[in-house]
C-alpha cells in the first residue's frame, strides 16, 4: 500500500485545439469590444473551464488576430511553446462559422485519420471545441453575421518533422489536437504514481471492481454503460502491463478494460507501453487476424498497407466484416491476461469513434 506517500501533482497542459479555441474567442471578442483581450474563459468537452493567457491580440472592426503559447504541461511534447494564431473575419454568411488551416497546420493526403483528403489536419473535437464556445457566447453576433477562423502556427511545417504527420500524410504543419482539452502526462514516474494512488483509493474503499481506460473518450463511453463509483474508472493512458501488474498487487478482482481501436491494436500484440512514440501498429498482425474472418486476398493487401489503426476500422467497417473486432478484443484480453497473472477476471470491450460497443470479450 502507498497510502502514507505523497504524489506530486501532474502538471495538465492545454491542447492545439484548447489554444486554437481560446485565441478565436479572443479575437471575437476584440472584435465586439475593440479593446485587446489579455486572458479568455474555455468551456473544454467535459464542460469544466480553463482560463487561457492571450499572447496577442491585434483588432479591426471586422477582423482581429489573436494567439496563445502552446503550454505541455509535465511532459510537454514537440508543440510545446508553439504559437497558435487564429485570424478571425465577420462575414456576411449568418450563423455560418467556417474553420480552416493556414500557414504551419498539417494537409491530409492519406485516408485513416478520419479527416478529409485534401483540407487541413484539424481534429473534429478541436472543431466542435471552437463552435460551441462561439456558440456559447456570441449567439446574437451570429444572427447577423458569419465568422471565419483561420488557424495558422509559425514553423509548424519545421516542428511536423518531430512528429508522425510526415508517416501519417499529414504534409507541411501540425494537426490541431485534442479530444479533451487538455494534456496529461504519459511518460513520467507521477503519471505512474497517479495510477497507483487512484488504485489506492479504490482499495480502501472496498471496491474492487474496476474499469481501465486507454483514455478520456473510452472513459466517457464506459461510464454510460456500467454503474461503479467514479473513483474506480483509471485511465490507464499508456501504461497497460503497468497497471495490470499493479492491480495484481493491490489485489483487484475484476477489471473492464476498454479503448478504440487504435491503443487496442497495439495491447493486442503484447506491448506494455503503448504511446506513439515508443510503438506502432502492426499491420501484419491486423491482417492475419483479419483472415481468421475469412478475408479475401485484396482487403488483407489494403490493411496490411494501412497508415492508421483508424485506416484499419474503416476497411472492416467498408467490408462489413464486424467479427474482427471480438478477435481484437479476444487479443488484448489474452495480453492482459498474461500481465495480470490470470488472477483478474476481466472484460474486455472496444469502443468505435461514437461510443458504440464494436466488439468485446468474453
Amino acid at each position: 500500500m502507498h497510502q502514507n506517500k505523497t504524489y506530486k501533482k501532474l502538471k495538465t497542459g492545454f491542447t492545439t485545439g484548447t489554444c486554437a479555441t481560446a485565441a478565436s474567442k479572443a479575437a471575437i471578442l476584440s472584435i465586439m469590444n475593440q479593446k485587446k483581450i489579455d486572458e479568455i474563459e474555455v468551456t473544454l468537452p467535459n464542460k469544466k473551464h480553463v482560463i487561457m493567457k492571450i499572447n496577442s491580440c491585434v483588432f479591426q472592426t471586422k477582423h482581429s488576430r489573436c494567439s496563445v503559447i502552446k503550454y505541455g504541461g509535465d511532459d510537454p511534447d514537440v508543440t510545446h511553446g508553439a504559437e497558435i494564431i487564429t485570424d478571425v473575419y465577420l462575414t456576411n454568411h449568418g450563423n455560418k462559422i467556417e474553420i480552416y488551416g493556414g500557414k504551419g497546420v498539417g494537409i491530409v493526403t492519406k485516408p485513416g485519420l478520419g479527416l478529409e483528403i485534401g483540407k487541413a489536419a484539424i481534429n473534429n473535437t478541436p472543431k466542435k471545441m471552437i463552435i460551441n464556445n462561439i456558440n456559447e457566447l456570441f449567439s446574437d453576433l451570429l444572427k447577423k453575421n458569419g465568422i471565419k477562423i483561420i488557424i495558422s502556427v509559425p514553423n509548424g511545417d519545421k516542428i511536423a518533422k518531430h512528429t508522425d504527420n510526415p508517416r501519417l500524410g499529414i504534409k507541411n504543419g501540425i494537426s490541431i489536437l485534442g479530444t479533451s482539452g487538455i494534456v496529461i502526462p504519459y511518460s513520467t514516474a507521477s503519471f505512474a504514481a497517479s495510477i497507483r494512488q487512484n488504485l489506492d483509493v479504490c482499495v480502501a474503499t472496498n471496491n474492487t471492481k474496476i474499469a481501465l481506460s486507454v483514455g478520456s473518450r473510452s472513459e466517457e463511453y464506459i461510464k454510460n454503460i456500467i454503474k461503479i463509483p467514479n473513483h474506480c474508472f483509471v485511465q490507464m493512458g499508456d501504461f497497460a502491463g503497468y497497471t495490470m501488474s499493479q492491480c495484481v498487487q493491490k489485489k483487484i478482482k475484476m477489471a473492464y478494460i476498454v479503448g478504440l481501436i487504435a491503443k487496442f491494436a497495439k495491447i493486442s500484440t503484447g506491448i506494455k507501453q503503448t504511446h506513439v512514440k515508443g510503438s506502432k501498429v502492426n499491420m501484419i498482425f491486423l491482417s492475419k487476424l483479419a483472415k481468421k474472418c475469412n478475408t479475401d486476398s485484396n482487403t488483407l493487401k489494403l490493411i496490411k498497407t494501412a497508415h492508421t489503426a483508424r485506416h484499419v476500422y474503416e476497411i472492416i467497417k467498408e467490408k462489413k466484416m464486424d467479427n474482427f473486432f471480438n478477435e481484437l478484443c479476444i487479443e488484448v484480453y489474452k495480453q492482459m491476461r498474461k500481465h495480470s497473472e490470470s488472477k483478474i477476471v476481466l472484460n474486455v470491450i472496444l469502443f468505435d469513434f461514437d461510443g458504440n460497443i464494436i466488439g468485446r470479450y468474453p
